[in-house]
């Protein structure tokens, strides 16, 4: 498994009501036909099927458990009301090597 064909999903729920699902894996690129090209592991935050956040992290593809990781870590940020729905808000979890 790796993070290019199985990205880590974490669903959590807000505390002020709602959920977002939180998504760790490689974006599809429409431009490259070689998947295995793909390099870059963002880490999204969706509401249905808007992306209302999104950052490229330090992972790499083949980092599935660290992928798992932060995903559950940024859902329990999320449920604590520690972080927000906004990209600058996930930049601590992205940036940290795990």
């Amino acid at each position: 498994m790796s993070l290019r064909t199985s990205p880590a999903l974490e669903h959590a729920a807000l505390p002020n009501g709602g959920t977002v699902t939180v998504w760790v894996g490689v974006p599809d690129d429409p431009y490259i036909d070689d998947k295995t090209q793909l390099k870059t592991v963002d880490i999204q935050l969706h509401e249905g099927s808007a992306v209302v956040a999104s950052l490229t992290t330090v992972l790499e593809p083949h980092q599935d458990s660290e992928g798992h990781q932060l995903a559950r870590e940024v859902k329990a940020a999320l449920e604590a009301g520690e972080i927000g729905l906004h990209a600058d808000d996930l930049e601590s979890f992205a940036d940290r090597l795990r």
